[in-house]
This record gives structure tokens, sequence and C-alpha cells, in this order.
């Protein structure tokens, strides 16, 4: 195969690219600069049979050469290399040097379709020469492999091959651009990808097996279609309450009818908001143990009995809530990417169990170990994906060492043990941090100078400005979230509804994190023009230590001759920290954060 010297184009007999069918090699040198690229000295290519039809534009010649396969089939061994078709329309982005990853994210997909097609082409032609008649039958549309075959591409080296169903994909330049890591992803090369997306249903959503389509390289062999049936990771999930609504089933994560969330100061716990990211383990409470690892290598072990009898049990009233809370606020605004949660992604319970620090000071932890560096305590769950990696977690060393802090190691939920999608038999309880930081089913506790390594730790669950999006996102530039800002939403009247004509009363939630107490909610009935103070009603908590939330109630008149009502709350916490009145500008790509005034439009009913 031979290549093109600098500043030469390669040669083809088709025409401009700017109105006409092209070759890849002769349209990328105006577009792209002088590149090494695989020559062509092909006859024009005409014909139907010659069109490939590609989706949605080829982008990047640069593509092929990191794609040895492809560019063999491109301009190699493979005289159909020239390809039929007209750019639809014309993208900005293009450019020899600064690529963004989402430009290279649709130039593989494109050129991977391409090179299958091209080997199709190949695969006609030889058909065709060995037998005349082949070109009246149908044909597959893309070459046929072995699951031999395909298990040969494990690595970026050899390329990533998977398959889905009776299909064959090359996703080598996805790998890296996986929202779960390469680490996950990688597990699947070279094999199915089935028995891995069982543990992440949304994978099954439509636009993600379109996006999949775009690096189709090849079809199973028939009779290796047929996978063996697969186990369901999450048939072991506990029953839930029918009220919930259910943002995802596997993993299962659920939020109770608003309306019901200012109905009870301490949320039941059927209905208390389901956050899960893996399927929930079930644990034998008589063969459990917690490990604490200690200074100097040593590892405390305890049963749960042993938990309950050596350490004093103290109860916390604490809010959790999640950092996606009113994501579906800002997915209005912009598309972000998580669970599309409403406002009832945040509950209350009165939990019970050991205080971390006097399990951390028994297993040999003090102030000499935050002096010497130690500024991490991390924590490991027992709920683990398929390569075996646990949730983890971690917050500050002194959050958990604090005598104010009141983390707990719990295993009491509202007087009661722990359920199952709660961490049964214990969680880890952070109060006023992120529900994120909240391990469930803990297993392991260790303290470090860095945050935990887990996925969820350091690339997720931080925030960006709306500037940063997945082509320019760095993870490493952003703290993590722990403290989470003040937030409040009305419960109640739900969006759409008609209210009497005389009078209505608005109910909700109020919280802040890091124990600052909500000192004030108002609320309005016109869009923000004029406001009411509305009565809070919840435990009285110290200063500094106000880890639950507050529950208030506006009952008022209201004005005459209204059709309608534009009703919006905003909090104020100790600090004297606001809501933000509106969601732009607090945007992120992850849609966390979500605290912007809640807004309600409701119509009243007519005498």
């Amino acid at each position: 195969m031979s290549h093109v010297p600098a500043g030469e184009a390669a040669a083809c007999h088709l025409p401009s690219p700017h109105s006409q069918p092209f070759c890849l090699g002769a349209w990328a040198v105006p577009r792209f600069g002088a590149r090494s690229l695989p020559s062509c000295s092909l006859p024009p290519c005409t014909g139907p049979a010659e069109m490939l039809l590609l989706q949605p534009i080829v982008r990047g010649p640069w593509v092929l050469q990191r794609t040895p396969r492809l560019a063999a089939v491109a301009c190699g061994s493979h005289p159909r290399a020239c390809v039929g078709w007209t750019p639809p329309r014309t993208h900005g982005t293009w450019s020899a040097g600064g690529s963004s990853r989402r430009w290279k994210v649709t130039a593989v997909g494109a050129l991977l379709g391409l090179g299958a097609g091209l080997a199709y082409g190949d695969h006609r032609r030889q058909a065709e020469e060995a037998d005349p008649k082949a070109a009246a039958r149908p044909q597959a549309p893309y070459p046929v492999f072995t699951r031999q075959e395909v298990g040969r591409h494990r690595s970026p080296a050899e390329r990533v091959w998977v398959t889905y169903g009776g299909e064959v994909f090359d996703i080598t330049d996805f790998v890296e651009l996986h929202p779960g890591g390469p680490s996950k992803i990688l597990l699947a090369a070279g094999g199915a990808l089935e028995p891995f997306w069982a543990m992440y249903a949304v994978h099954s959503q439509g636009h993600v097996l379109e996006i999949l389509r775009e690096y189709k390289v090849g079809e199973l062999s028939p009779e290796e279609q047929s996978q063996p049936a697969q186990g369901d990771p999450y048939a072991g999930d506990p029953p839930r309450h029918p009220a919930l609504k259910v943002n995802s089933l596997k993993p299962f994560n659920a939020e109770p009818p608003a309306e019901l969330l200012s109905e009870n100061y301490l949320t039941p716990s059927p209905l208390f908001f389901k956050r899960n990211h893996l399927p929930v383990p079930a644990v034998d409470p008589a063969t459990y143990r917690l490990e604490v690892e200690g200074p100097g290598g040593r590892t405390l072990t305890l049963s749960l009995p042993e938990l309950k009898s050596r350490f004093p049990k103290h109860e916390v009233t604490a809010t959790l809530q999640c950092a996606g809370n009113r994501r579906s606020e800002m997915n209005s605004v912009r598309p972000v990417k998580g669970l599309e949660w409403g406002i009832a992604a945040i509950s209350t319970a009165r939990w019970g169990g050991a205080r971390l620090r006097d399990v951390l000071t028994q297993a040999g932890y003090g102030e000499a170990e935050e002096e010497a560096g130690e500024r991490h305590v991390c924590f490991e769950g027992l709920d683990k994906d398929l390569s075996g990696a646990a949730y983890g977690a971690s917050i500050p060393y002194g959050k958990a060492m604090g005598p104010g802090g009141d983390v707990l190691l719990a295993y009491e939920m509202n007087g009661e043990e722990l359920p199952r999608d709660h961490g049964y038999p214990l969680r880890v309880v952070v109060p006023g941090v992120v529900g994120a930081r909240n391990v469930k089913w803990l297993g392991r506790v260790s303290v470090s100078r860095e945050e935990s390594p887990s996925h969820w730790q350091q690339n997720d669950y931080k925030g960006f400005s709306p500037s940063v999006d997945w082509a320019t996102v760095d993870y490493t530039t952003a703290p993590a979230i722990q403290e989470l800002p003040i937030q409040s939403a009305i419960t109640d009247p739900p969006p759409g509804a008609t209210v009497p004509p005389t009078e209505i009363t608005v109910k909700g939630y109020a919280w802040s994190g890091g124990g600052r107490g909500v000192v004030r909610v108002d609320v309005s009935l016109d869009g923000g023009r004029t406001w009411h103070v509305a009565e809070m009603a919840g435990e009285e908590q110290p200063l500094g230590r106000a880890w639950a939330w507050r529950l208030w109630q506006l009952t008022a008149p209201v004005p005459p001759g209204s059709s309608a009502l534009d009703i919006v709350c905003k909090a104020v916490d100790d600090s004297y920290n606001v809501q933000p009145d509106t969601v732009e500008p607090i945007w992120n790509l992850r849609g966390v954060l979500s605290n912007a005034w809640h807004r309600v439009r409701v119509s009243v009913a007519q005498d």
C-alpha cells in the first residue's frame, strides 16, 4: 500500500467533493491539509452498486491511519475504494488540527461503516468473479465472522471488537469516550455485550443502539448467533412500593409522588427515594463482617452483633438528597445525561447506629492521622459489577472524625432494621452531604491520603460550567460534590392543577447541605413579582447541625380576576445562601446541583 508524500493529493478519477461524488483520498487533502493517505488510482466508480449510503457523514481520513484494517480495506487491498456520495451539509468543526472528542466519535462511526461497506464491495466482487450468477442473489451487507475471530480483538492494539445479537462491532475509538470508563467497556472486548448490558438497562435504549450500529463491521456466523441464556443479575432485588415513580428498573431508581413528601416529616421507608447503581446484594447477616483498615496495616473486623454491642447507639434525623434531584428542569433547558429525576429524589429518616468516629478510634485513628496527611475516609460497598468492582466513595477525614459530624454506620431506619434497598445490614449516613457518599451495603472502611479511586468519586458527581460539554469535560479539574447547596421545591399543588378562586394552600420542603439550617422560605403567586413568607415546621436542630429538611406551607388569597398562577418558591439558609432564580446559569452536562427557584403553574377555577 503506497502513501501520498506531504503536499501531494492522492490520485483519483473523481471530481471535486464539493458538488460531486468523491474519493476519500482526493477529498481529504483540500479539507484537511497534507496527510499521509493511501493513494487511489482506480477507475471511476460508476453505477448504483458502488454507491455507499453512509450516515451521518465521512469526517476525517486520519481515522483510517489509526485503523490499519480499515485503511487496508479502503485503499489497499480492495479495488472498489472510491465512494460516490455528496455531503449533505458542512460542519464548522472540521479541521486538520483541533478535533474534539465528540467529532472523533462521529468520524469513527462513519468510517467504520465505510470500512464495512468497502469490505462488502470486495466480497461481492470476488463472489461475482467466482460465480457470475451470484450477482442475482441477495448478498449479506457485511462480512461474516466467527466468535473465535471476534475473540482475537481484545485490546486497542488488536482493535476492540464486541458482538451484540448477531452483529459485530469495532468499538476501539469509542473506548476512551465510554461514560463508564475504558476499563468497564474493555471487559466485553472480544465477546458479547449482553451480559454486561444486563447490568444497566439504559444501554437498551434506542439511541444507544443507534450509536453502537455506527461501529458495525460485520455479522456473526449464523450458527454462532445463539447465546446461552444469561441470568438476570437483578432477579434478587426486593419488591418495591407501587406508588413509586420509576426512573430506571435495572438498576432500580425511583422517587415517591411529590405530593406525598410533605405529608410526613419522616419519609416512610417504602416511599423513601431509591438510588441504586448496581444490583441489590443479598447479604447474610450471620456471616456479614465489616472490615476497617487501621494504621500500620491492622484490620478491625466486626460482625453486626459486635458493632451493636461494642459501640453506643446514636440516632440522627437526616435528609438525603441525590445529586441529580430536579435534573428534569436542567434537561428542559439543554439535554443532560442522567436519570430524569423530578423534585422527589430527596427524603428524610431517623437513622440509628454506631458513630463512625467511635469505630475509627477503636481501629487506632485519631487527630495524629489528620495531622500526618490522612485526609479521606473511603467506603466500599458490597454491591459489585461483573468485574468485581464495588461501588465506592469517600468523605473528608475531618467530617468523619469531627464530634459534630454525626456520621453513622447505620443499621436502623425509622426505628426498624434497614430495608434491603437502603443498605441492609449496614450503611454509611453522612448528614449534610450528597447522597452518593452515603454508601450502602457497607463492606470496608479505610483511611487514605487520596480520595476513593471509585468511578463515582473520580468521574461522576461533579459540577461544571455551563460552557463545558462532553467534548471538553475534564473530571480531574473539578472537586467531588460533598455538601449540597440550598434547596426547596413545591410539592402541592402539582403542575397543571386547578385551584379554587378564593384561597390557595401551597406546600413544600426546604433543606441545605453542610448542617446549615433553613431560616426562611419565600413564596410568590405571580412569578416572583410579589412574595409571601411561608410557615415552617420540623424538629428544632442545633446550629451547624441542621441535618434535616423543613416542611413549609403557605395559605394565601388568590388575586382577584386571576385565571392562572405562577407559583415560585425560594429558600434562604442561615449563611444567607439563596437559590438562583433560573436554571440556565447553573446548567451543567450531568444535570447535578439543580436548585433554581422552583416554579409551578396552575389554573384558577372560574366561578
